[in-house]
C-alpha cells in the first residue's frame, strides 16, 4: 500500500489486531461491531474527530483521550464533539492530556491502560475496543534522496498532473501530499500518472509547463 496507519507501538496493540479482537484503525468500517459496547478513540486531529462522533452512534459509552490539552482538529470539528460530550446522557467522554500505554485482555481487548501526561496519574480503564486515529506512515523511505518528500515522508508533486520533483516520475495513491487516502481516489490518481506519462514521452518540455485546465494538444 502507498501508506499505513500509524501505530501507537505500546504493548497489546498488534497481539488484538486480528479481525474481532478489538484493535482497529477506521472507525467508519468497525463501527458497526461495536454496537451497544464500550470503545476508546485515540487522537486528535480531524480524522480522530469524525470518526469518534461516529462510534457514538453505535457504542454503549465511548471515550476519546489525546496526548495534548488541545484537539489539532478543526474549530467547527472540535465544537461539535464538544457538544456532543456536553448533551444530557451522553454516551461520549473526553480525556485530554492522556495517552493509552497498554491495551490489556486475553482473546480480546478487555482494557485500556490510561496515563495522565501531567499528573502521570494511570487507570485501567474496561472497554470492548481502542480505535487509534494518530495518521498515516506513507511507505516512502526507499525514495529519500530520489524525489521531493514531504517533513512526513509523503511525495511532493502537483496535484493536477502529478509530477514529481524528478522529470518522468509521477506520484500516484495515498503516498503523495494531498490524498483522499481512498482506494476510488488512488485508482484514479493511477489513470492521470498513465496518461500524464503519455503527454510526458510525446513532449518532454511539457514537464516544465504550468498546471492548466486546459492540457497541450494530443494530451489524452
Amino acid at each position: 500500500p502507498g501508506s499505513d496507519y500509524r501505530k501507537l507501538g505500546i504493548p497489546g496493540e498488534e497481539e488484538f489486531r486480528s479481525a474481532g479482537a478489538g484493535v482497529s484503525y477506521c472507525g467508519t468500517c468497525d463501527a458497526p461491531f461495536f454496537k451497544d459496547k464500550s470503545v476508546v478513540a485515540v487522537g486528535g486531529g480531524n480524522t480522530a474527530l469524525e470518526e469518534t462522533l461516529h462510534l457514538t452512534n453505535f457504542a454503549k459509552t465511548a471515550i476519546i483521550i489525546h496526548r495534548r490539552d488541545e484537539f489539532r482538529a478543526t474549530r467547527i470539528l472540535t465544537e461539535e464533539l464538544l457538544a456532543k460530550a456536553n448533551e444530557p446522557n451522553s454516551n461520549l467522554t473526553i480525556k485530554l492530556n492522556t495517552i493509552a500505554t497498554a491495551i490489556e485482555g486475553e482473546d480480546k481487548v478487555q482494557s485500556v491502560r490510561l496515563k495522565n501526561v501531567k499528573t502521570g496519574r494511570e487507570e485501567s480503564y474496561p472497554c470492548d475496543g481502542v480505535f487509534i486515529f494518530v495518521g498515516m506512515v506513507p511507505n516512502t523511505g526507499f525514495l529519500k534522496g530520489f524525489v521531493e518528500l514531504t517533513e512526513n515522508g509523503f511525495i511532493k508533486c502537483d496535484c493536477a498532473y502529478l509530477r514529481t520533483s524528478v522529470p518522468g516520475v509521477f506520484a500516484a495513491g495515498d503516498c503523495r501530499i494531498g490524498a483522499a487516502m481512498q482506494l476510488a481516489t488512488a485508482v484514479s490518481d493511477g489513470v492521470v500518472a498513465a496518461m500524464m506519462l503519455k503527454q510526458y514521452f510525446r513532449d518532454p518540455n511539457w514537464w516544465n509547463q504550468a498546471v492548466s485546465d486546459i492540457l497541450p494538444p494530443g494530451g489524452w
